[in-house]
C-alpha cells in the first residue's frame, strides 16, 4: 500500500517521502515552518508532513490574490470560462490518481473517490456554460428617453473553508464558478486531508501558467482553525464559504456579519428517509443502505433517520438487518468492501459516545455497533455500522453524528412522517420513498419537507450539480453548485442611462434651477 501511494504522490507530482513540504508560492507556507502530518484512516500510517502557514504567510497569499484578481476580472468571461474548462480536462488525466489519493487520504471507497472527482469535472463543463449566461435584466424606465438594466460584478477574493469528507469536490464547487464569475480564491482545505488539497492547487497552477495567468488567481493556504479566523475577520475577502458543522457555521456567520462580508454556509445535516407503505421496498433498501453507510455516514447528506410506516416497519426492519450483515468493512481501496474507516480515533469516540447517549435514553440496537479490531483494522478507525429503534425526540436523534449509525422511527400518518422529518434543527436534505403520486406530491408541497433538497424514491445522498446544493435552518441556507447558485460569488449593479437633453427625475419630482 505505502508503494502504491507513492506511486500516486508521483503521478501528482507531490515529493512526500514523510518530509516536510516546502510550501512555498505553491500553498502559502514558508520553507521552515510548522507542520502537519497527514495520516490515512486506512493503515493508520503518516503519508507525509505539510507546512502550515503562518500570519505573515496569509498576509503574502493576501496581496498576491489582490494583484491577481485586478487582472483576472479584466479577462473576458468565455475566455476565464475556457481556462476552467482546460482544468476540467487536466481532472479528467488525473482522475484515477486523484481519486485514490482521496479514498487513501480521507478513507472513503475508491469509487466514491473516483466520484468526487467526477464532480470536480462536472462543475468545470458547468462553469463553461455558465461563463457565457451571466445574464442581468433590462427594464423599462418610468422616465422618457432612459433605459435601465442591471450586471453582476465579481466580489474579489472568495474564501474557501473546506471539510475533510469531501476535500476536493467542494473547492471545486466554489473555485469553477468563482472563477468564471471574474473572482480568485484562497482555499483553506481541512487539516485532516491537506495533500488532496496541494494535488489540487498543482494541476490549477500549471493550468493558469499555460495560460500566462497570474499564480495568485487561485490559492491555497494550509493550516488549523486560526487560518480560517484570519481568512473570516479579513475585509479584503468579502465573500466566505464555509462547509462544516453548525458550530463552526455559526461562529463563520458571526465574524463575517460582524464586518458586513457574505457568507455562503454549507452546515450540518439530520437527513431522513420515509418509507411509505406504498414503496418499492427493494428500491427503498437500496437508496437507505447507502445513504447510511456511505463515507461510514460521513456525508452531510448522509441518511441518519428512516422513518418507517407501521404498516411495513417489521418487513423493512428484517431487509434491514439481514442488508447490514453482508456488509464488507475493511480497507476502502479493495473495490470489494462497501465501509472504510472513519477520518480518525477522535471520530470513533464521537461515534461511541452517541451509542451510550442512545441507549441511556431507550434505544434499541437491532444492530450493534462497536470498534473493529484485528490486522486489518490496524488504524483503530473502523466501526461497525449500526441501527437503533428510537424516538425523534431522543437528544441523540436531534443531534447529527458524524458516523454509519441509523435510527428508525415508526409513524401512522404521512403529516406525522413530515413532522418527524421537519422536527430537528438541521434542514439538509430529505427524501420519500412511495409510489403513490398524491403522497409524493404532498412531500414536495409547501406543506412538505422544509428541507433544501427533498427528493422521490432517491435517497439523501448524492447530488448533480446541476441543482443548487445546500439546506436551511441550521444547515445555513447557503447554495452552490448548479442552477442560479453563481449570483452569491458577485456583486449586483442597477444601471440607468438617460439619452435625452433634459433631466426628468424619478417619482415626478420637479427640481427646477
Amino acid at each position: 500500500m505505502k508503494t502504491d501511494i507513492q506511486s500516486i504522490l508521483d503521478k501528482l507530482g507531490i515529493e512526500a517521502n514523510n518530509a516536510a513540504f516546502s510550501t512555498g508560492n505553491d500553498w502559502g507556507g514558508s520553507l521552515n515552518s510548522e507542520t502537519i502530518n497527514s495520516f490515512s484512516p486506512v493503515d493508520g500510517n503518516k503519508i507525509a508532513s505539510v507546512g502550515v502557514a503562518s500570519q505573515k504567510d496569509y498576509e503574502g497569499v493576501i496581496l498576491k490574490a489582490q494583484e491577481a484578481f485586478l487582472f483576472w476580472k479584466t479577462v473576458p468571461s468565455p475566455k476565464r470560462g475556457d481556462i476552467v474548462r482546460q482544468l476540467g480536462d487536466a481532472l479528467r488525466k488525473n482522475k484515477e490518481a486523484l481519486g485514490t489519493l482521496v479514498s487513501y487520504e480521507m478513507g472513503k471507497s475508491l469509487q466514491e473517490g473516483f466520484g468526487e472527482v467526477q464532480e470536480m469535472i462536472d462543475i468545470c463543463d458547468f462553469a463553461v456554460g455558465l461563463s457565457r449566461q451571466l445574464y442581468g435584466l433590462t427594464m423599462h424606465s418610468e422616465r422618457p428617453s432612459h433605459r435601465m438594466y442591471e450586471q453582476w460584478h465579481p466580489l474579489g477574493i472568495v474564501g474557501i473553508i473546506s471539510a475533510f469528507n469531501f476535500p476536493v469536490a467542494v473547492w471545486s464547487w466554489n473555485a469553477a464558478l468563482a472563477l468564471v464569475c471574474g473572482n480568485v480564491c484562497i482555499w483553506k482545505p481541512s487539516e485532516k486531508t491537506p495533500l488532496t488539497g496541494i494535488a489540487c492547487q498543482k494541476i490549477i497552477s500549471k493550468v493558469l501558467a499555460d495560460n500566462d495567468m497570474p499564480e495568485g488567481v487561485s490559492n491555497l493556504i494550509i493550516g488549523d482553525k486560526s487560518i480560517g479566523e484570519l481568512m473570516t475577520n479579513d475585509i479584503r475577502v468579502p465573500l466566505i464559504s464555509a462547509t462544516g458543522s453548525t458550530r463552526m457555521g455559526k461562529a463563520v456567520a458571526a465574524a463575517v456579519g460582524a464586518r458586513l462580508g457574505k457568507s455562503l454556509l454549507e452546515l450540518g445535516g439530520n437527513n431522513a428517509i420515509i418509507i411509505s407503505e406504498h414503496a418499492d421496498l427493494d428500491m427503498s433498501l437500496i437508496g437507505a443502505v447507502f445513504g447510511a453507510v456511505g463515507t461510514a455516514g460521513q456525508r452531510c447528506t448522509s441518511t441518519r433517520r428512516l422513518i418507517i410506516h407501521e404498516n411495513i416497519y417489521d418487513a423493512f426492519k428484517a431487509k434491514l438487518v439481514k442488508s447490514y450483515g453482508q456488509l464488507r468493512i475493511g480497507d476502502p481501496l479493495d473495490q470489494n468492501n462497501h465501509v472504510g474507516p472513519l477520518i480518525d480515533v477522535a471520530a470513533v469516540t464521537a461515534y461511541l459516545d452517541s451509542i451510550e447517549k442512545c441507549k441511556a435514553e431507550g434505544g434499541n440496537f437491532v444492530v450493534e455497533g462497536g470498534v473493529l479490531k484485528g490486522e486489518n483494522y490496524s488504524s483503530g478507525c473502523y466501526v461497525k455500522p449500526c441501527i437503533a429503534e428510537v424516538k425523534n425526540d431522543y437528544k441523540i436523534v436531534q443531534h447529527e453524528t458524524f458516523a454509519p449509525i441509523l435510527y428508525l422511527i415508526k409513524y401512522k400518518t404521512l403529516d406525522e412522517a413530515i413532522a418527524f422529518q421537519n422536527g430537528v434543527p438541521q434542514g439538509l436534505s430529505s427524501a420519500i420513498m412511495t409510489l403513490n403520486l398524491r403522497e409524493a406530491e404532498h412531500f414536495l408541497s409547501n406543506q412538505g419537507s422544509d428541507c433544501g433538497i427533498a427528493n422521490v424514491n432517491i435517497g439523501t445522498s448524492g447530488a448533480e450539480i446541476g441543482g443548487a446544493f445546500g439546506g436551511e435552518k441550521e444547515t445555513g441556507g447557503g447554495r452552490e453548485s448548479g442552477s442560479d447558485a453563481w449570483r452569491a460569488y458577485m456583486r449586483r449593479q442597477t444601471n440607468t442611462i438617460n439619452y435625452s437633453h433634459t433631466l426628468p427625475l424619478a417619482q415626478g419630482i420637479k427640481f427646477d434651477l
